[in-house]
């Protein structure tokens, strides 16, 4: 019913930035929170970023290096990457919380398929 599709992974060198985003498309009556989470191997999901309204939240390591922005107007949200370090190596996902347009306007979560972000030189 709803798709995330994101864009913007790759290779980049210590130090280096990156662009992420995602756009959110389908039966979707409204998004409320909507937010980067991110996995390296053998490791856990971690949240990296969310925004919901106006308000933001980072994960400490990404503090003042990662910003998260939205465009409520087309379903999109954009992480910009800043001096990236080796330790953020990871795959990045997407995720909504999406109110759908369904009689009763239920809400449910949608998750992206995932882009990779390697910082090596």
């Amino acid at each position: 019913q709803v798709q995330l599709v994101e864009s913007g992974g790759g290779l980049v060198q210590p130090g280096g930035s990156l662009r992420l985003s995602c756009a959110a498309s389908g039966n979707i009556f409204s998004i409320n929170a909507m937010g980067w989470y991110r996995q390296a191997p053998g490791k856990q999901r971690e949240l990296v970023a969310t925004i919901s309204g106006g308000s933001t939240n980072y994960a400490d390591s990404v503090k003042g290096r990662f910003t998260i922005s939205r465009d409520n107007a087309k379903n999109t949200v954009s992480l910009q990457m800043n001096s990236l370090k080796p330790e953020d190596t990871a795959v990045y996902s997407c995720n909504a919380d999406v109110v759908l347009k369904n009689w009763g306007r239920p809400r449910s979560t949608y998750w992206g398929q995932g882009t990779q972000v390697t910082v090596s030189s």
